[in-house]
């Protein structure tokens, strides 16, 4: 049955490509982001664009407006923007650790708050949380962005018991290593703030780490397009779906291992970088 979707973020990456796809698959699509010139060459394939910036409340609540003055409903929201600031704790300016919140949790929050009245109507939606294996998992300089994706772990989890009852499904990603902008920008970020600090050297080996695991395991974001649309099209969709380069493993080994142990393996990657 053709849906319809927002997806937020869809300037780039994951969410350029699974509204590529969505597409193909007959479903009406909308795709937003702050700079829309850059979803250009979608809008040429059938994609309906919309300027939106998760941080600003008035772009939200016209862009679902919009979604509802032209096609009458809602079915699916694909909450995919977010990035990762890096940095060591100690060195991290609070005003963006708040931003970053303001992306990855608070938008993801408020978009949703936005479209539950028109699916509860219907009695049946979807809401896709793009989280990360880093909502499950912690690493050296990126406490900010972890405890975002905890914080969207968590969040899913409790919505998903609230909304159960009007038919409305959510559903987890967390993608593992995908070749997109958001390594690039955790490393540069990573290197900005905490390169010429205390924590400079591990630093440094982190961000060359990164940059290997993006290249030696990293998968391509039509990965996560499929992943998604599976969960879509899917009546009975799993609550997670962990997809990806190193995904499961890394998840699986965190699960058995100890914190301290695990802390261990990912400071010994580091120092082999």
């Amino acid at each position: 049955m053709k849906k319809v979707v927002l997806i937020t973020g869809a300037s780039s990456g994951i969410g350029k490509e699974t509204a590529k796809l969505l597409l193909k698959k007959g479903h009406t699509v909308y795709g937003s982001a702050r700079r829309t010139e850059k979803m250009k060459d979608i809008e040429q394939l059938g994609v309906k664009l919309l300027a939106m910036d998760v941080t600003k409340d008035i772009t939200i609540v016209e862009g679902i407006e919009t979604i509802i003055k032209h096609e009458g409903r809602i079915d699916i929201i694909v909450n995919n923007a977010g990035y990762g600031s890096y940095g060591a704790l100690e060195d991290v300016p609070m005003k963006e650790a708040k931003y970053q919140f303001e992306v990855n949790v608070f938008g993801l929050a408020r978009l949703t708050q936005l479209v539950l009245p028109y699916m509860r109507k219907q009695n049946s939606g979807k809401i896709i949380n793009v989280s990360s294996i880093g909502g499950k998992i912690g690493e050296p300089h990126g406490s900010w962005y972890h405890a975002t994706k905890y914080a969207v772990e968590g969040l899913s989890d409790s919505i998903r018991m609230e909304l159960k009852q009007f038919g409305i499904d959510v559903v987890v990603i967390q993608p593992g290593a995908i070749k997109t902008e958001w390594n690039k920008i955790a490393r540069e970020n990573l290197i900005k703030v905490s390169g010429d600090t205390a924590y400079g050297q591990l630093a440094h080996r982190h961000a060359k780490q990164l940059e290997q695991a993006d290249k030696k395991f990293g998968s391509e974001p039509i990965v996560i397009a499929k992943t998604i649309t599976k969960a879509i099209e899917s009546k009975k969709p799993k609550t997670r779906y962990a997809v990806g380069g190193g995904a499961k493993p890394i998840l699986l080994i965190r699960k058995i291992v100890s914190d301290k142990m695990f802390d261990s393996i990912l400071l010994h990657q580091m120092t082999k970088a």
